[in-house]
This record gives structure tokens, C-alpha cells and sequence, in this order.
């Protein structure tokens, strides 16, 4: 019975570590491939202008061009580098190594960093991205946290192999 369970926890802990990683590279292609979209996106929540514009607060507002794309570039690698280490750690799960783990939990972070400190905290909060109708991210950037959040807990909940092959060896029912 142990080694099923801990067979279903590595198939799970992949498999939301594989959507996640899809996600991403998804994600980043878009931003890549259709630049534009989200890079006024980016514009307009860095630059405040759909904000209530309150003066105590407008002068955090970034509105140089090159900022805005410097911001924008890196949001899009830093995207990029947690799909490909996302990437990474499905094929260790597929190879059942002990490094998926350590991996999936780096990816899934970089995803968490991202969207809560990115989006949520700077975003929604520095930037006021609360206040706009139009350039509001704050409920995508929370449907990413609690996809990467879940998986994480799924991941770290996922015994070791050195555990799972003690558990198979002890289940006669497990192959």
C-alpha cells in the first residue's frame, strides 16, 4: 500500500510539475512571439496611467520607454529560465531521479517569485494595478500562484526515491 501511494505521489508531483512547466513555456513563447501585447501591459501598469492617479502615489510611476522594456525583457527571461527548469525536472520525474524534486521546487519558486512578488506585490501594490480597470493582472497572477503553490506542496509531500524503492520493495503489489 506504501509503495502505491508513493507511486501516486511521484506521478502526481510530475505531472503538476509537467503543467507547470507547459504553462510557462507557453507563456514566454506568447511574450516572445507576439511582443506587443503584453509589453503594453507592462507600459501601462508601470506607468500608472489608469490608476486614480493620486499624487502620493504617482511618483513611483515608470514612464521611460527603455525602463518599461528593461522590465518587460526580463520578465520574459526570468519566465523563460523557470520553464526550461521546469522542463528539466518533468524529464527527472519521468526518470524518477532524486534531483526532480530539488529542481521542481527551484522552478516552481521562480514561478511564485514572479507572480507574488512580481505581480502581486510590485505590481498590485507599488504600482497600484489594483486601482485599473483596463491593466489589472492581479487574478491571473493569483490563479499562477495557486497552480505553482499546489504543486509545490505536491512536490515537497513526494517522498524521496531512496523512500519510494524501500516502499515498492515492501509492496508485493507495486512493480
Amino acid at each position: 500500500m506504501a509503495g502505491r501511494r508513493a507511486a501516486a505521489s511521484t506521478l502526481a508531483a510530475g505531472a503538476l510539475t509537467a503543467t507547470v512547466a507547459l504553462y510557462m513555456a507557453l507563456v514566454a513563447f506568447g511574450n516572445i512571439t507576439d511582443f506587443d501585447t503584453n509589453r503594453a501591459f507592462v507600459q501601462h501598469v508601470l506607468a500608472m496611467d489608469t490608476t486614480f492617479k493620486d499624487p502620493d502615489l504617482m511618483w513611483r510611476a515608470v514612464t521611460s520607454r527603455s525602463l518599461q522594456d528593461g522590465a518587460y525583457i526580463a520578465i520574459i527571461v526570468w519566465e523563460t529560465a523557470a520553464a526550461l527548469v521546469l522542463v528539466a525536472a518533468s524529464v527527472l520525474w519521468a526518470l524518477r531521479r532524486d534531483r526532480a524534486r530539488r529542481l521542481s521546487a527551484l522552478g516552481l519558486l521562480m514561478v511564485l517569485l514572479l507572480f507574488g512578488a512580481g505581480f502581486l506585490a510590485i505590481g498590485g501594490e507599488w504600482f497600484a494595478m489594483w486601482q485599473s480597470k483596463d491593466w489589472n493582472g492581479l487574478e491571473a497572477a493569483t490563479r499562477n500562484i495557486v497552480l505553482a503553490g499546489l504543486a509545490l506542496l505536491v512536490v515537497q509531500l513526494t517522498p524521496p526515491a531512496a523512500a519510494r524503492t524501500a516502499a515498492t520493495r515492501s509492496d508485493p503489489h507495486v512493480e
